[in-house]
């Protein structure tokens, strides 16, 4: 429960308390923030990459198939199929598609403002709601077609349901509905929600066990029922999971090191290939720590107690628990980490890191860290406006200067295609190395352990599809795991039977996916 006394208070020292007075600064900044926040959130300018690209291919495919092509891909299916409802009413230009993402991610600020203030009164609420405003990692995947946002959004109020059914003695069985309702839908949203749900189980059996408070214990047993009966409504899709799991993983990387794995979470939510993305990351590990040990004392000093506080010590044991469960599957399955699951746990982060900020007594002490906090983060999330996720939309007007309609279009690999067919004018023939199939959909199904074909061969398939009239473009990479110099010999097969021509190099500094464009003229 929170708190419900104030401390000391001496000279600028304001009281703490859940009913403690708002400084009018604190306000202000948080307004700004919510307002910065929700434009950031609509304005990002990149071309959709791989990833979103892949994810609206999928959306657009009638109902029915959504889940048969998802069986080759990789995800659970609920994010898609909101997805394709969303585009049916919206259409499928990159700002609408992205615009579900967004809308997840202002819901998910407010719920955060909620759960600040059922931790630490109407302070923490409006500290959290601007944290969670200007936060770069909330900015980017709220500007991505993709499931991340909606699952932030199932993570808090998944947070706020278990709260009301284990402390705030509202155990209705209805509320237990709610709980297994929001599991399942994490669950059918993406496949990392089982870490936090197991996590949850095993600090509710302790609580149940350990804890002496009868409602308290009747409420754990409430809550693993909730979460019982969600993972129930997700056995239908276990089939697929375990298809999946045997066929497509993650072939693009490997696990990661645990040093490695804490560094590029906290990089990420600084704002990742942003410049002072690892300083930003830094000052929330520092606010983290502040939230989880520290307590203010007056303006000047901040006790740290080894233990956690005692009203985020369930919460800190969840995400523990989470990150490390996350970690060892990762190794047991040997499979990649990519610091966007993080958003199954990044929400208990920022709420410990905006407590943290909370820890500094002092009104103007508390202010200078609220103020500098956020102006850092919205340096990451303004980052985001600019920063370019594909360089296909860079290649797309030196393609449609030169091309013809009919002339040939090769992404190699196949994983640059979902890009490059959104960018590129939409009457050129594309096929995906190293099929001859069109790649707008990737089949991730035993992917990196299929055989390559011969290079030489594969150009005269390419060359014989052209024929003398039409050009061929190669749209390629040698930055890909699965495909180490398959796509350098392509073109030097292409190469020594047509004279080529580089129109931009891959510029990986500048993108996060990147590609050489290299073009093949027409004999005739």
């Amino acid at each position: 429960m929170a708190a419900t006394g104030t401390e000391p208070s001496t000279g600028d020292t304001a009281p703490t308390g859940p009913d403690a007075p708002i400084a009018l600064e604190v306000v202000v900044a948080t307004v700004l923030a919510v307002a910065a926040g929700v434009v950031l959130r609509f304005t990002t300018r990149s071309g959709l990459w791989l990833d979103e690209a892949l994810s609206v291919n999928i959306a657009q495919l009638p109902l029915g198939d959504i889940t048969g092509a998802l069986r080759h891909d990789g995800h659970p299916p609920l994010y898609y199929v909101l997805l394709h409802l969303w585009i049916s009413v919206f259409g499928d230009s990159d700002i609408a598609v992205r615009a579900l993402a967004g809308v997840a991610s202002i819901v998910a600020m407010v719920l955060a403002f909620v759960a600040g203030r059922r931790i630490g009164g109407r302070r923490l609420g409006w500290l959290s709601l601007g944290v969670f405003a200007l936060t770069p990692f909330l900015i980017r995947y709220g500007t991505e077609a993709r499931m991340y946002s909606l699952v932030t959004v199932l993570v808090l109020a998944g947070y706020l349901v278990v709260d009301d059914i284990v402390r705030r003695d509202r155990a209705q069985w209805w509320r237990v509905g709610l709980l297994a309702v929001v599991v399942a839908a994490g669950l059918w949203t993406h496949y990392w929600v089982m870490w936090p749900t197991a996590a949850l189980g095993i600090v509710l059996v302790w609580t149940w066990r350990r804890d002496p408070r009868p409602a308290v214990r009747s409420g754990a047993v409430r809550t693993l029922l909730g979460l019982i009966a969600g993972v129930v409504l997700f056995v239908p899709w276990v089939p697929t999971l375990l298809f999946q799991s045997a066929h497509t993983g993650t072939p693009w990387a490997g696990p990661v090191r645990p040093v490695a794995y804490l560094a590029l979470t906290f990089t990420d939510l600084g704002g990742g290939a942003f410049a002072d993305a690892a300083f930003v990351g830094s000052v929330l590990v520092v606010l983290v720590l502040l939230g989880l040990f520290g307590r203010g004392l007056d303006r000047w000093r901040i006790e740290l107690d080894v233990r956690p506080v005692p009203r985020l010590r369930a919460e800190a044991t969840v995400l523990a628990l989470t990150a490390v469960i996350g970690l060892v599957v990762t190794y047991v399955t040997w499979s990649a980490y990519a610091t966007r699951y993080a958003s199954v746990f990044v929400p208990l982060l920022l709420l410990f890191a905006a407590a943290g900020i909370s820890r500094f007594v002092g009104r103007l002490a508390l202010a200078l860290v609220y103020i500098t906090t956020l102006g850092l983060l919205a340096m990451g999330g303004v980052f985001n406006i600019t920063y370019q996720r594909t360089q296909t939309t860079a290649l797309a007007p030196l393609v449609a200067e030169r091309a013809s309609s009919g002339d040939v279009v090769v992404t190699c690999p196949d994983q640059l295609g979902p890009a490059t067919m959104r960018a590129f004018p939409n009457d050129l023939v594309f096929v995906g190395y190293p099929t001859l199939d069109p790649p707008a959909l990737i089949d991730w199904t035993d992917y990196g352990s299929r055989p390559d074909p011969d290079p030489d061969a594969y150009a005269a398939q390419v060359l014989d599809l052209a024929g003398a009239d039409h050009a061929v473009f190669v749209v390629w990479s040698t930055t890909y795991l699965t495909h180490e110099g398959t796509c350098d010999a392509l073109v030097e097969a292409l190469a020594r039977v047509r004279p080529p021509e580089t129109l931009m190099n891959q510029e990986g500094s500048r993108y996060y996916e990147s590609a050489t464009l290299t073009v093949f003229p027409a004999e005739a």
